[in-house]
């Protein structure tokens, strides 16, 4: 039995690294380091749950589907069905990754993913506001009903769709009592396959979900003491890549939320991850370590966000 409960948040650096092309090596490569450098909290049996991103695969998987149906006619399948798709062909990896730093540490535990449907509110707001872009470029918008924007760097047009709030995730009862009984799981990938509930039953639908938010989420539920959330840099800066750029051994969620407010932490970069401590904070959980996941040997490492 596992003495307490840690969720994961891989980052999208532990599969692919800036300027690689995403082939089945590096990414096989990325994954190894980055489940070897779990060792320290295996050592001391933890119990572990380990959600990833999937946005550049998700990408290249719409690209694949776009090309079949130009070339060979083979229809294009929609954002739930190539979620799935991510969800299974990552979390193979990472059980790959898992299982070699599990015999290099002569520890007998077993690996489990599931692939995982997350329920978002059919009337979230952001339906009405899609701001996520996923799948290729192009010249104009596409005549299918979707919502195109124009990219700020001029490389062309992208479909953008909502990323609602994670409400509840399949199956999380069973996630928590594996994880408590020693398993390693790997579930929500992506933030999982995003559904509404509909006459008692769960649709897919085109929406991406935070997953660090749905980390903090599933940390929640199964009464994790401990997130961590792996990302490329060591720790939460002020001023980031500015003067004065200042790294934070510690927040608490107050200071988070005035440095949320003050526009410290970028969009597409640090906010997410701090909004998602904050969630986990305000809900029962104890610590949440942002950090690499080459630094989680020092006991010290990383931002520790408390309550």
């Amino acid at each position: 039995m596992a003495t307490k409960l840690a969720v994961i948040a891989f980052g999208g650096n532990a599969l692919l690294r800036s300027g690689q092309k995403g082939t089945y090596q590096q990414q096989r490569a990325n994954v190894n380091i980055t489940c070897w450098n779990l060792a320290p909290l295996l050592l001391q049996d933890y119990g572990i749950v380990i959600v990833h991103g999937n946005g550049p695969q998700v990408g290249n998987g719409l690209l694949r589907h776009q090309a079949g149906e130009q070339i060979h006619g083979l229809p294009a399948q929609p954002m739930d069905f190539c979620g799935a798709e991510t969800q299974g062909s990552i979390a193979y990896l990472i059980e790959s990754g898992m299982d070699l730093a599990l015999t290099r540490l002569h520890m007998d535990r077993k690996v489990v993913s599931l692939v995982s449907r997350v329920e978002v509110s059919a009337d979230d707001p952001m339906f009405q506001h899609p701001t996520k872009p996923v799948g290729p470029f192009y010249p104009k918008p596409q005549p299918d009903g979707a919502l195109y924007k124009e990219d700020a760097k001029g490389r062309g047009w992208r479909k953008v769709v909502a990323s609602p709030e994670p409400l509840r995730i399949a199956n999380i009862d069973l996630v928590g009592r594996l994880a408590r009984e020693g398993y390693i799981v790997i579930t929500a990938g992506g933030g999982g396959i995003p559904v509404v509930r509909e006459n008692g039953l769960l649709r897919g639908i085109e929406a991406v979900i935070d997953k660090d938010l749905a980390s903090a989420l599933c940390a929640v539920e199964i009464g994790a003491e401990e997130l961590y959330i792996l990302t490329d840099v060591p720790k939460v800066y002020l001023n980031f890549r500015k003067p004065f750029e200042k790294a934070l051994d510690s927040l608490t969620v107050a200071q988070c939320k005035e440095y949320l407010a003050d526009g410290q932490f970028g969009e597409g970069s640090m906010a997410p991850k701090i909004r998602a401590a904050i969630y986990f904070l305000e809900h029962g959980g104890k610590t949440c370590i942002i950090t690499e996941a080459g630094e989680l040997g020092n006991p010290s490492c990383g931002t520790r966000i408390i309550e």
